[in-house]
């Protein structure tokens, strides 16, 4: 199982506006590619950054199913998030092995 997770710092002028947009729209639009099979949002409780932070994991089988969604799939739906949030939001993205 490997985990994708994407950890983001919100700016909280926009921060109610992009949550409500991550749980309706956007996670929605990657779990609709079918190339994962769960996902978590998590909320970072202290970051030491300025603004609120999240964690949100999702989870596929193996790295050939994440290969194919971050080809296919992720920069259409980064440039969405990147179009409506610009520099509001800050990403960086790490992957995880669940060994057990």
């Amino acid at each position: 199982m490997i985990i994708y997770n994407v950890t983001l710092t919100v700016e909280d002028e926009i921060h109610d506006d992009w949550l409500q947009w991550m749980k309706s729209t956007h996670i929605p639009d990657v779990m609709n590619t079918g190339c994962f099979e769960s996902f978590k949002i998590c909320r970072v409780i202290k970051s030491g950054q300025d603004g609120r932070s999240y964690a949100i994991q999702y989870s596929t089988k193996d790295m050939a199913t994440l290969h194919k969604y971050q080809v296919q799939f992720a920069p259409k739906l980064q440039q969405e998030h990147m179009a409506r949030y610009q520099d509001k939001v800050l990403a960086f993205r790490t992957l995880l092995e669940v060994i057990d």
